[in-house]
């Protein structure tokens, strides 16, 4: 289908949608119906997951904001999360190439749909934040999963901490990221708070690598702080 028949029905939607809602306005003594409401937000889904698929940049925008308008409303549907995914790995896991030259490389826009998942909060959200730890290659990106991460504070089995270290003891390999650094201490620490401690070795390892590391003096400082902090806990 061409991007000029695709646009064409979106438009078509969008104008039913109007229809809908205008009609329920003429009629403000009536409650919305469930169906009706499961239709809206059924047509709201596709248009948002049709608009993150377009290959222009500034459609994938429309979409984050549709999305974050959805979420707002309390729309965190199973869609909505599948099309975040799709935003926050396109470029790194999801290729597209044109003459070698990647041609979906869109950090800022994988940025906030990182956001917009730690929003939702869920512990399916949890699992796409920790794929994209694994393949993002951007420190920006790579901070605000990491910081999220913390947010949700979701770490069944070592298994958050766990991952987040590995990644970063990678960068930390080829090239070290002061803000990386501290929002990964920042998560240990809150995700400690919420689960009463870390017992993964590949963390505490890692934090003993930043406090000694070739990062400034604040995140080295941090670092041991929390590693003298985490003792307390049983």
């Amino acid at each position: 289908m061409s991007l000029l028949n695709r646009f064409s029905i979106l438009i078509a939607l969008a104008v039913f949608s109007v229809s809908i809602a205008a009609a329920q306005s003429s009629g403000r003594d009536r409650e919305t119906t469930v169906e009706e409401s499961y239709l809206q937000q059924s047509i709201e889904n596709m248009i948002i997951r049709e608009t993150a698929r377009a290959s222009n940049r500034d459609q994938k925008l429309i979409a984050l904001a549709y999305i974050g308008e959805a979420i707002d409303r309390g729309n965190t549907s199973d869609d909505v999360r599948n099309t975040l995914e799709f935003l926050c790995l396109e470029g790194t896991k999801s290729v597209a190439r044109e003459n070698g030259r990647v041609m979906n490389n869109f950090p800022d826009i994988r940025w906030q749909a990182v956001k917009y998942l730690g929003a939702i909060g869920t512990e399916e959200a949890k699992y796409i934040l920790l794929e994209i730890c694994q393949y993002e290659s951007e420190p920006m990106v790579l901070q605000e999963a990491i910081k999220v991460l913390g947010d949700i504070g979701l770490n069944e089995n070592n298994e958050t901490v766990t991952i987040i270290a590995r990644v970063v003891s990678r960068m930390d390999s080829l090239n070290p990221d002061n803000l990386v650094a501290l929002a990964t201490v920042d998560t240990f620490e809150k995700i400690a708070k919420k689960n009463n401690g870390i017992n993964s070795s590949e963390a505490i390892r890692l934090l003993m690598r930043i406090s000694e590391g070739s990062y400034i003096r604040p995140v080295q400082d941090r670092a041991r702080q929390l590693l003298a902090d985490l003792r307390r806990y049983n």
